[in-house]
C-alpha cells in the first residue's frame, strides 16, 4: 500500500470515529462559550466602571469631571484589551496549541521586534504622560499642529480629535509636540461697535452699559456683565468702541454673535445711528460750465 493510500485510509478512519466528532463539537462549543463570556465580561466591566464614577461624590472642580471622562475611556479600552488577550489564550488552548511554548516564542520575537518598534513605545510613553499630567481630556477643545477640534478619545497610543465639520483626526501620541487647550480657562468674546461721528458717544456708552447689566440673566454662558473698554479706533467714517465679555470656555463665539444682535437692537431703540459707507459724487460737466462763467466775470 502506497503512503498516499495509507494517509487517505487514516483520514477516513479518523472521520468515521465517533470520538473525533465529539471532540470537534466540544471544541466548537467551548470556543462559542468563551466568546459569549468575553462579550458579557466586557459589557459588565464597562457598566461597572461607569457606575463606580457615578457613585463617587461629584467634585466642584471642572477639571475633575474632565479627568473622569478620560479615565473612563482609558479603563474601558484596557479592559477590552485584557479580555481579548485572555480569550485568545483560552481559544488556543482549546485548539490544543501549546500556549506556554507560544508565549516563550512570542517573548523572544517581541524582544527582536522591540528594537524596530521605537515609535510604538514612544506613543505609549507620551500617552501615559498626557493622561498623568492632564494636558487635555475627553471633551476639551484643543489644537495640535494644524488639527483643531474636540477630543473624542485618548488612548495610550493614539488620540482622536473631531473637528466642527465632522472629520475625526487620529494622531499618534508620539507626534504630539505642542498642544493648545482652549477648554481649561474661561474665554473672552470681543465685539467692536461702530458709532457715527455725528452720534453721541457718551449716550451710546450709557445705554449699552444699562443693557449689559441685564445680559448675564439672559445668557448663562456669561461669567459677568460685558465691559466697554473704550474707543478702539477712529476710522474714516465711524468711531469704534471695543466691548469684551468673559464666558465659559469655548462659548465666546456664541456670546459674540448674541452681543452683536443685542447691541444693534439697543442702538436702534435709542435712535443712535450705526454708520454706513457714504459717497460724494460730482460731475465734470458742471465744472466745465463754471469755468467760462468765472472767466467772464474776471
Amino acid at each position: 500500500m502506497s503512503p498516499i493510500e495509507k494517509m487517505i485510509n487514516s483520514m477516513i478512519d479518523m472521520l468515521s470515529n465517533e470520538q473525533t466528532w465529539i471532540s470537534i463539537g466540544e471544541g466548537i462549543f467551548k470556543i462559542f462559550a468563551i466568546l459569549i463570556v468575553m462579550s458579557i465580561l466586557i459589557r459588565v466591566g464597562k457598566l461597572a466602571i461607569r457606575n463606580i464614577f457615578k457613585v463617587r461624590a461629584p467634585s466642584s472642580l471642572r477639571i475633575s469631571e474632565r479627568r473622569e471622562t478620560t479615565l473612563i475611556k482609558l479603563l474601558e479600552n484596557m479592559l477590552t484589551y485584557v479580555v481579548f488577550f485572555v480569550a485568545a489564550i483560552m481559544i488556543l488552548s482549546v485548539l490544543t496549541i501549546d500556549v506556554k511554548a507560544l508565549l516563550a516564542g512570542a517573548g523572544i520575537v517581541g524582544l527582536a521586534v522591540g528594537f524596530g518598534a521605537q515609535s510604538l513605545v514612544k506613543d505609549i510613553i507620551t500617552g501615559f504622560f498626557i493622561i498623568f499630567e492632564d494636558q487635555f481630556s475627553v471633551g476639551d477643545h484643543i489644537r495640535i499642529d494644524q488639527f483643531e477640534g474636540t477630543v473624542e478619545e485618548i488612548g495610550l497610543r493614539t488620540t482622536k480629535i473631531k473637528n466642527w465639520t465632522g472629520e475625526v483626526h487620529i494622531l499618534p501620541n508620539g507626534s504630539i509636540m505642542q498642544v493648545t487647550n482652549f477648554s481649561i480657562n474661561n474665554s473672552v468674546a470681543f465685539v467692536d461697535v461702530s458709532i457715527a461721528y455725528e452720534g453721541d458717544i457718551v449716550k451710546a456708552e450709557k445705554v449699552l452699559q444699562e443693557l449689559f447689566e441685564k445680559l448675564p440673566e439672559k445668557y448663562e454662558d456669561m461669567i459677568k456683565p460685558p465691559e466697554i473698554l473704550g474707543i478702539q479706533n477712529l476710522a474714516a467714517s465711524d468711531v469704534v468702541l471695543r466691548v469684551v465679555s468673559e464666558t465659559f470656555p469655548m462659548r465666546h463665539f456664541y456670546i459674540a454673535r448674541q452681543l452683536r444682535k443685542e447691541i444693534k437692537l439697543c442702538l436702534d431703540e435709542h435712535g443712535i445711528e450705526i454708520p454706513f459707507p457714504r459717497l460724494v459724487m460730482y460731475s465734470r460737466n458742471d465744472q466745465a460750465q463754471e469755468k467760462p462763467k468765472l472767466n467772464a466775470e474776471g
